[in-house]
């Protein structure tokens, strides 16, 4: 890849992966392999050769395991989901620049570790990063009824609860409605 990767955000590939994954459990590998496109990962990585069946197989399984991740509310269970990945998964810490990525940090297990490995250790990182910086969990799954669709809610202010402003305008617009017909009687 020529030139630099803008906006590269390793949770946002975790969320977009992990979700595509969870909306479709058996996404095909070419699918996959244009997700990680997308998120900057080198195309002559993603060849069939390089990426094959049992690649894809293993990133799905990493991706189904993040889902369940992301949609954990408790700060202890993650906690300790994370380090439990960390421990599996992960090693010393090391910068990197790579294929225009600017500087970064990389704790998978370099050229040995697989698709999913790969996957788990730096999604474990970027999700530790979040926590981290914002002290609290800055992920999780839409609390709309009906919904449940990851989400990072890593901006000011309280925790998110909702996917999209549409889904937390519905339940509102749901309530209220609820709250009308009790006084109403209706």
């Amino acid at each position: 890849m020529t030139g630099s990767v803008q906006g590269f955000s390793a949770a946002r590939r975790l969320l977009d992966l992990a979700e595509a994954v969870r909306a479709d459990p058996r996404l095909p590998r070419s699918e996959l392999a244009e997700l990680l496109a997308r998120h900057g990962e080198r195309p002559a990585d993603l060849t069939e050769e390089e990426f094959g069946e049992a690649d894809a197989a293993e990133l799905r399984s990493a991706a189904a395991r993040m889902a369940v991740l992301l949609a954990e509310p408790d700060e202890d269970r993650a906690v300790g989901a994370l380090n439990a990945l960390f421990e599996q998964y992960a090693t010393r810490p090391r910068l990197t620049r790579h294929d225009g990525h600017p500087w970064h940090l990389h704790v998978d297990r370099g050229e040995e570790a697989g698709w999913g490995a790969w996957f788990l250790a730096s999604g474990a990182l970027a999700l530790a990063g979040l926590l981290t910086e914002h002290g609290r969990i800055a992920w999780g799954a839409c609390a709309a009824e009906g919904c449940g669709r990851l989400f990072l809610g890593a901006g000011p202010g309280s925790a998110r609860r909702y996917c999209s402003t549409a889904c937390a305008t519905r339940v509102r617009v749901a309530a209220h409605r609820r709250r009308r017909r009790e006084e109403t009687g209706r």
